[in-house]
């Protein structure tokens, strides 16, 4: 399963990135009773992290994509952990914060781009409940945090 996955990425014009190293006192994923959970990861285009507040100086576009790029690092987390994508058993949860104004009230549109990428690339277990929460701030600046639940396959 890696490699159609991987293969899917590329067709969409995507590739995995290297795992983030954590950036304070905690791990990037943990595996308890069949879960992986994955701490939040941000968002990095081209090596540089998306920054902004959606609805200030950032749109929703911006704000989707950048949830897009939270995904894929959530992959490489997957990846790094279980050594295998074909490991994942399903998307169990999606939690996404974005750093938005008081007034902006589209969290669940830009929560899709996260959500759309594991459905493109499990197909149905791919398909997960979600929240999509609107915050003041995010670390270092950045536009979307998005972090996951994953059943994991017991082999």
């Amino acid at each position: 399963m890696t490699a159609a996955i991987h293969a899917k990425l590329a067709e969409l014009g995507l590739q995995l990135p290297e795992a983030a190293a954590p950036v304070a006192a905690y791990v990037p994923a943990v595996e308890a009773g069949g879960l992986l959970h994955i701490s939040g990861q941000l968002p990095f285009r081209d090596g540089a992290l998306m920054t902004g507040r959606l609805g200030e100086d950032r749109d929703l576009e911006f704000g989707r994509q950048a949830a897009e790029r939270c995904a894929l690092m959530l992959l490489a987390q997957m990846q790094k952990a279980l050594g295998d994508l074909g490991k994942v058993e399903r998307i169990v949860k999606l939690g996404v914060f974005v750093n938005s104004a008081g007034a902006f009230t589209d969290q669940p549109k830009v929560a899709n781009g996260a959500s759309e990428l594991m459905q493109a690339l499990f197909g149905e277990a791919g398909r997960h409940a979600r929240s999509a929460v609107g915050v003041p701030t995010l670390p270092l600046g950045a536009a979307v945090e998005v972090d996951a639940i994953v059943a994991v396959r017991q082999s």
